[in-house]
């Protein structure tokens, strides 16, 4: 059979989403508007039908005027309110989904210019394209990142904004389980969301469990033949494989059950979404699957009339996001009971309280602030919910203090059963005791509220814990899944040098008022012990950047006491402003490289945020000056250890020992993702082990209760010291048998490795030895690194990962497999570097850039890569582009090779027009248009191609009428030949009257054979 992505993945995944209740709708004859693949019939019909006020001229005036939203800058966001309107003019019925209808088509183009590309799969409601999926064949030589960096190249190009705008979400796949241990996600099934940018690929993990018989509907026998032969794969109908890839729970399958079934599907297009913005402008974010189970398990709890309980998920995993969706769901499903929710959002800090009205502000809720007791007394007794007049959701963030001893607020005694109070509690791990005044309030101020608590780290005392106080766990998301779907990182754990320590010790040995009985903390404020402990992080956290080779990254201090951060901020504004002076006069070589990434790592800029420290507004600046990366250090105590969101943060200094649920909460501030960053790091300055391993012990013993088996799959947060032996000891036992202090003999060892599993093996460890040797550095085991020679690794791995790139390529050819990606991976690390480093060398740049991708994909796509127009093309861009690292190139270079470039792309296009018109006319299937053009070529047997066309569109017909009556005739070769030839010479010479000898007929007969074993058996022709 055919074995490749539209075999193996594509067309079962077709079938399963025809099972799920979508209808196989073929190109063939059908009509839509290439300006936006909006399919017009389909879309006019469901239009009018939804909506019966509406006559033709208004809905085609509607459809012009859904069309222009689609040319906004607006990541879709017009068109996605009118998409989910309900009030308006229906493009969906949400309230009755299965009043829709549902299509999926494949090898639908989008187009615009010379632009395009080409989903693999893409689902229409009522004629609107709203998902696209793409599929890969398992173990795919690039893995999914190719597919993620190639979607953000389409992604930037303003010509698809229309199709951007449209799209909702998609699906990436190269159908193989999920890899928790890889470096980047490379293989499984992920969805995402559009971006003007990088698209966030998201796992998903399903946790309910589906009656698949039931959900499933069956696929007849005929639908199957027309699937297949519209796809032109009747071939491999009954092969084993193809019957194996038809399972439901292959990868593929099982995320299309996930997302696609009508229910959900529902679920997310309505709920789903978020639009945000922040400084960097409007983004479209969609649920993560903790977000989505942890909406459908507050519903559940709800219809069984609980009304409190906890959301456990792990820091950084978006609890407020959850809010908002929840705000957007429960509004609706409150409103199917008649009743009108009224949600409020309750901190206990006034830093959170902003924050919290920041994040809600920028997904487009309206947030009600209130800034007195007699307002919220107000607020909390009236029963109308909207205090704006846009009718946009609105939630009230409101400080826990406000719960306070004042019967104004408590006493509800207008209470409305048409009104339903709905509290989010942030950070239930705090400021709820419950011998307090603020939690029995909180209770009175509305018996019948329901009461959600969030945290990342609940309260596990004996004495009273967050389970006894709030109920029990509604959703559960730990640190080990968080971490695992790429949404956070694991910490390093990094102990200060011994000198440093000695350092410290005669310090404390030199304050005079250790003499008597002092108190430790004005010892540890004292300048002469806090003047080396500074020395010691701005040092450190310089050499981190110019280790990671990344200037943008944060450091946060956590003091002592806050004397001792104010002691710091001031040493700091006196000693290292001086410093950044002097050292800008001494680099008078501002053209030096050394010099240039030796000045932009240097610690310009710090802050002290205290609550004595200034105003509220100026903390709030600095704050945001230091997410934005205006300040490199924050001196903190107290504040911003817990609830404070910045991804840049990648350093934290720990000074003192934090004690249980905070020390998790200060730790994981480190903990964000941020750009290809794989940890956070944590210096450990107070000797924190004990209480972390304490702290850690506790949430073992909760999860035992909560997880019984499954406690193996909760993994800790820090990566150990001893795990990062194990790996030493890894990488010494698979490089035993190598010589890796000569890197020229270790290069031709490993040349003599053919197979590509004991190359994976071997690029492995010596790729994660560049990692480790970070890692011990940053970590201070700095005996670690005299048991490797890391610097020759780095060599080896680069020898390795060459020799593995080699042996991908050749299995490519070798094993006659889908070679259509062979020019972009030959092509892909093109290098370009110039003598001149100016503006218009790096436009120059990018242009060539463009047009090299643009041309390798215009190249890349061509189905007949042994047409001599093809070969000579490419053999063209190869001589332009026969060194990869292109050095030393000048600017007239440059523009040379533009030049030469777009001329082969322009050509390319033409090949490619012309092989389009070609492969149309035999209903895309392009064995056919292959054998045309081999027929017409030298000597061809007519010289008219439409007599030619004539006679392959009935031998075509004839040999696919006879596999699908018996698609095992394949299985042998040589009765094929026999029944190739007999229809072969019936349709060319008695019915189209092309004249063929004995000779000539084999050679024709042969050529066919070949190309239907080829399809057959999963070659390239």
């Amino acid at each position: 059979m055919k074995f490749n992505e539209d075999s193996r993945v594509k067309i079962p995944t077709i079938l399963h989403l025809i099972r799920l209740g979508y209808q196989y709708l073929s190109l063939k004859n059908q009509v839509w508007d290439v300006s936006t693949n909006i399919f017009t019939d389909i879309f006019k019909e469901n239009l009018l039908r939804l909506n019966h006020e509406l006559n033709e001229a208004e809905a085609d005036k509607f459809y012009a005027e859904l069309a222009l939203t689609l040319e906004n800058e607006d990541l879709g966001k017009v068109f996605y309110e009118k998409l989910i309107d309900q009030s308006g003019i229906r493009l969906i019925d949400f309230e009755n989904f299965e009043n829709n209808t549902f299509h999926v088509v494949t090898e639908l183009t989008y187009k615009k210019d010379e632009d395009e590309f080409r989903p693999d799969i893409v689902l229409l409601i009522n004629g609107l394209p709203l998902v696209f999926i793409e599929v890969k064949k398992p173990n795919n030589l690039d893995g999914i990142q190719a597919e993620h960096k190639r979607l953000q190249t389409r992604f930037q190009n303003k010509k698809f904004r229309p199709f951007i705008n449209l799209t909702q979400f998609m699906v990436f796949s190269n159908n193989m389980e999920y890899d928790d241990h890889a470096l980047q996600p490379l293989q499984g099934a992920f969805y995402s969301t559009t971006s003007y940018y990088k698209p966030i690929f998201n796992y998903f993990r399903e946790e309910e469990t589906f009656d698949l018989e039931s959900l499933l509907s069956t696929v007849e026998d005929d639908l199957e033949n027309v699937v297949l032969k519209d796809n032109n794969l009747l071939s491999i109908k009954n092969s084993p494989e193809f019957l194996t890839n038809k399972n439901p729970k292959s990868p593929t399958n099982s995320i299309c059950t996930s997302l696609f079934q009508k229910e959900r599907l529902a679920f997310i297009l309505q709920f789903g979404f978020a639009y945000v913005k922040d400084n960097k402008g409007l983004q479209k974010h969609i649920m993560r699957y903790p977000q989505l189970f942890a909406t459908k398990a507050i519903e559940q709890k709800l219809e069984e009339g609980v009304k409190n309980g906890i959301i456990w998920h792990t820091q950084g995993s978006g609890k407020t996001a959850l809010t908002y969706y929840n705000v957007k769901y429960l509004t609706r499903y409150f409103q199917s009971k008649k009743v009108v929710p009224k949600f409020y959002f309750i901190v206990d800090r006034i830093d959170l309280l902003i924050q919290a009205g920041k994040e809600f502000r920028s997904r487009g809720l309206v947030v009600h602030n209130i800034n007195s007791r007699e307002e919220f007394a107000k607020d909390i007794k009236t029963t109308s919910v909207i205090h704006n007049s846009s009718g946009k959701p609105e939630i009230t963030v409101v400080n826990i203090q406000k719960f306070q001893d004042d019967p104004d607020v408590v006493q509800n005694t207008d209470y409305n059963l048409n009104i339903q109070r709905v509290y989010f509690l942030d950070e239930v791990h705090r400021s709820y005791n419950p011998k307090g005044s603020f939690l029995a309030n909180l209770k009175e101020s509305d018996e019948n509220a329901i009461k959600i608590g969030l945290t990342g780290t609940p309260l596990l005392g004996t004495d009273y814990n967050t389970r006894s106080l709030f109920g029990s766990y509604i959703h559960k998301y730990y640190y080990n899944s968080s971490i695992a779907d790429g949404y956070t990182l694991r910490l390093i754990r990094e102990e200060i040098e011994t000198n440093y320590q000695l350092k410290l010790k005669e310090a404390l040995e030199s304050i005079d008022i250790l003499k008597g009985n002092a108190d430790k903390t004005l010892v540890y404020a004292h300048h002469r012990f806090v003047e080396p402990m500074l020395d010691y992080i701005v040092q450190d956290f310089e050499r981190a950047r110019i280790s990671f080779n990344d200037n943008s990254i944060g450091g946060m201090v956590v003091c002592d006491s806050s004397d001792q951060a104010k002691m710091m901020y001031e040493i700091f504004e006196a000693k290292y402003q001086v410093q950044k002076q002097s050292f800008n006069i001494a680099a008078e070589d501002k053209t030096s490289y050394g010099n240039q990434k030796l000045e932009e790592s240097k610690v310009k800029s710090a802050a002290v945020i205290l609550h004595d420290i200034g105003t509220k507004e100026e903390r709030k600046d600095r704050v945001e000056d230091f997410k934005d990366g205006k300040i490199d250090l924050l001196f903190v105590y107290n504040m911003l250890l817990t609830g404070f969101d910045a991804p840049r943060l990648k350093k934290l200094y720990v000074g003192r020992v934090i004690k249980a649920h905070n020390l998790l909460q200060t730790l994981t501030r480190v903990n964000r993702t941020y750009k290809d960053f794989r940890y956070g790091y944590v210096v450990d300055f107070a000797d924190i082990q004990k209480e972390f391993d304490k702290t850690n012990r506790d949430y073992f013993n909760e999860l035992q209760e909560e997880l019984g088996d499954e406690m193996v799959h909760y993994s800790n947060l820090f990566k150990s010291a001893e795990e990062i032996k194990e790996e030493i000891k890894e990488i010494k036992d698979v490089l035993f048998h190598y010589d890796t202090s000569n890197a020229e003999i270790f290069q031709q060892q490993i040349s003599q490795i053919s197979n590509r599993t004991d190359m994976l093996k071997l690029t492995r460890v010596l790729n994660n030895a560049k990692s480790l040797y970070n890692l011990i550095r940053l970590s201070g085991n700095y005996e670690l690194l005299q048991q490797l020679d890391f610097h020759k690794l780095t060599i080896l791995s680069r020898e390795a990962n060459n020799h593995l790139a080699l042996i991908n390529t050749k299995e490519a050819l070798e094993q006659n497999v889908d070679t259509t990606n062979l020019l972009n991976v030959a092509l892909e690390d093109v290098l370009f570097a110039f003598v001149k480093i100016k503006e218009e060398e790096m436009v120059l740049a990018d242009e060539l850039k463009n047009t090299l991708q643009k041309t390798r994909e215009m190249l890349g796509g061509n189905f007949d890569q042994k047409d001599p127009h093809f070969v000579s093309l490419k053999e063209e861009l190869e001589r332009l582009f026969k060194k990869k690292n292109l050095s030393e190139v000048t600017k007239e270079e440059m523009e040379a090779n533009i030049k030469a470039l777009q001329e082969i792309y322009d050509k390319a296009k033409e090949l490619e027009r012309k092989n389009a018109l070609l492969r149309a006319k035999y209903d895309n299937d392009e064995k056919y248009a292959r054998l045309h053009k081999r027929l017409m070529e030298k000597d061809p047997l007519t010289d008219s191609e439409s007599k030619l066309f004539e006679a392959l569109q009935g031998l075509k017909k004839e040999i696919d009428n006879q596999i699908m009556q018996n698609a095992k005739v394949l299985e042998n070769e040589s009765f094929a030949e026999k029944m190739m030839i007999r229809i072969l010479i019936d349709q060319f010479k008695n019915k189209n009257h092309i004249a063929l000898d004995a000779a000539t007929s084999k050679r024709i007969n042969h050529m066919i054979v070949k190309e239907y074993m080829n399809e057959f058996y999963g070659r390239v022709a």
